[in-house]
């Protein structure tokens, strides 16, 4: 408790990290929030043909429009400023979210998923840049820690509350959405635009700064890489524990109750390796996260299953906060939100082209077991590759910013 209390205090604008930490949930938000009210919409449009296909990738369609448009975000809040286009993007993901209660359409409602992907596309990107620019990196990582522990405590929360209010409606998920309004007003009192740092002024009479091209490149394929495995589990667990023997919904859910918390255990694993450079986070947590699919792909019976689930879990909590941290250190002031806006659209475009590629590889391999195993080696073979580089960077060094 007296290190709680001393970390508190340490914290510094606790008003606006709070406020992000919660923004930064909004992406996340609008894809869990319709899990439990998918049947329902399919049954409302039960005299289309397609609901059963089309209703599934209404709730994913953000995802399409994040991967698409967060680079654009990410250059329109370098040359505009930040806090305009995140209060704009905040209140127009209120209205957007929440109009589907108003219709009966589907086209119609699909149509306002991908705007509500636009909105969170300048949501998540300007979130991950004020971080950068609010806090230096000791702050950085004490948010993005706290970014990993309170995501995870809100998703039973976000069910509980979509079940009570799809209840009464079968569109009354969508009025969830509105709890975008009170986070715009914390961001409207609680934010300010952050100063151009002095080196980096342009009343200076120094060149203008050229977009890091190769930093982005790499940031982008690295990002996508961990996203795929990332999601791997997320995806395709279920089939996972059908092959080791459990196939009612009850039993995988107990099963995975528990190892599903060491995704906390993660973030603040990555808090504490925070410490060395960003060679080792990302060596650590493709690490865990290899040695976590192995573990799955070689389970044979539940309690095998779960001691894999327990690595992968914590692998995947420190995975995020890592990828950020590092992608942060990337980018200067002047360019920072079109980089981060390239991690946004790799990490979400490894949302959409993970569960193909485990497909094709579970099919090549003969079983969705393999695939997993195949997913480890390929994590562990990139832990491996972070571990020389650490090695080369030297002790002397270890806060030097990996692939700098």
């Amino acid at each position: 408790m007296l290190y709680l209390r001393q970390f508190y205090r340490g914290l510094t604008l606790k008003p606006q990290g709070f406020t992000m930490i919660v923004a930064g949930f909004l992406p996340v938000f609008a894809i869990i929030a319709m899990f439990p009210v998918v049947a329902a919409i399919i049954a409302h449009f039960k005299d289309l043909p397609d609901a059963a296909i089309r209703v599934p990738a209404m709730v994913t369609a953000p995802g399409y429009a994040i991967a698409l448009l967060a680079p654009f975000a990410g250059a329109l809040a370098d040359r505009y400023g930040r806090r305009p286009l995140l209060l704009a993007c905040t209140l127009a993901y209120g209205v957007v979210g929440a109009a589907p209660f108003l219709m009966e359409n589907l086209d119609a409602i699909i149509a306002s998923r991908i705007l509500l992907g636009v909105c969170e596309a300048g949501i998540l990107t300007i979130v991950n840049t004020l971080i950068a620019d609010y806090w230096d990196d000791d702050g950085r990582r004490n948010w993005l820690m706290l970014q990993g522990l309170v995501g995870p405590f809100f998703q039973p929360l976000v069910f509980i509350l979509v079940a009570a209010v799809a209840a009464v409606r079968w569109n009354g998920g969508f009025l969830v959405y509105l709890i975008a309004f009170p986070i715009f007003i914390s961001m409207y009192f609680f934010l300010f635009e952050p100063k151009v740092p002095k080196a980096e002024n342009p009343a200076a009479a120094q060149p203008a700064e050229a977009f890091p091209i190769g930093a982005a490149l790499g940031v982008g394929a690295l990002t996508l890489f961990a996203s795929v495995l990332y999601y791997v589990f997320i995806v395709n667990g279920s089939i996972v524990w059908h092959e080791v023997g459990l196939s009612d919904p009850m039993a995988i859910s107990k099963a995975t109750f528990l190892p599903s918390f060491f995704i906390l255990a993660g973030s603040v694993l990555f808090r504490l390796l925070s410490r060395y450079g960003n060679a080792v986070q990302i060596g650590g947590f493709l690490a865990m996260l290899g040695l976590g699919l192995a573990g799955i792909g070689m389970a044979h019976n539940v309690l095998s299953m779960q001691a894999g689930l327990i690595l992968q879990q914590t692998g995947a909590g420190m995975a995020v906060p890592a990828l950020i941290a590092w992608a942060q250190s990337k980018f200067s002031f002047a360019h920072r939100g079109r980089g981060m806006g390239i991690w946004t659209s790799a990490f979400f475009l490894g949302q959409a082209i993970s569960p193909i590629i485990v497909g094709f590889a579970a099919q090549a391999l003969g079983s969705m077991q393999m695939a997993f195993l195949a997913g480890g080696g390929a994590a562990l073979a990139g832990a491996v590759i972070c571990g020389l580089l650490a090695m080369q960077i030297g002790k002397p060094a270890l806060q030097k910013p990996f692939g700098a």
